[in-house]
């Protein structure tokens, strides 16, 4: 089966999602029970991180490099990003399903980042990695308060993890979450709708 922007697309609004076999080859379909979740109205944000979000550490954008972002998240011994998902989910983002969000330093080096899919008022998180320290949860941070503000109603991380304990990410069962998903796509949502420096105002006073 060849992964293509459309058949990615219905699995998302499925609840499904896709993860190559690095070591076999290959693409595996998942539908976790329970499924985790980032709440965006209980979204927590540690007080040492949102010092550091408000400082403007780093450059956020988003979308200006997500070649080079789905790539540094496949960077590892062992991975699921394989040749065939990368080429999938950059066909996606050419098409505006698929967004990165990128950190960059004072002399344009991307520190870090993330991607995901978009589709209605759902985010489905895929992936995040960090050259310089805290630049993923900087990314991530800003994600969430653009998805807030534009409208969007569900952030998915597929599973909860000891990283994500510190935002809040919470499990539910898998009705649940088809729930929430049918609501969310029927979202008319905007992609990022702010300035990164609004959003690093917006944390300031929270």
């Amino acid at each position: 089966m060849t992964l293509t922007p459309n058949l990615l697309r219905q699995a998302y609004a499925q609840g499904i999602f896709p993860m190559g076999d690095d070591a076999h080859g290959g693409i595996h379909w998942y539908a976790p029970d329970p499924r985790g979740i980032l709440p965006l109205d209980a979204f927590h944000v540690p007080h040492n991180l949102a010092r550091r979000v408000a400082r403007q550490p780093f450059r956020v954008t988003t979308d200006t490099a997500f070649p080079d972002v789905i790539r540094a998240c496949a960077d590892r011994s062992r991975t699921w990003i394989t040749a065939p998902i990368i080429d999938a989910y950059t066909a996606l983002h050419e098409q505006g399903a698929a967004h990165s969000v990128e950190c960059w330093t004072d002399d344009d080096t991307l520190a870090g980042g993330l991607y995901g899919v978009a589709l209605g008022g759902a985010f489905f998180g895929e992936s995040m990695f960090f050259r310089v320290s805290n630049a993923s949860k900087v990314a991530l941070v800003h994600l969430v308060q653009q998805l807030r503000a534009g409208g969007f109603a569900l952030l998915d991380v597929q599973y909860s993890n000891a990283h994500l304990e510190q935002f809040g990410v919470v499990d539910i069962p898998r009705t649940d979450y088809m729930q929430r998903l049918a609501h969310a796509l029927t979202i008319d949502a905007t992609w990022w709708p702010k300035a990164a420096s609004a959003i690093a105002a917006d944390v300031r006073h929270t």
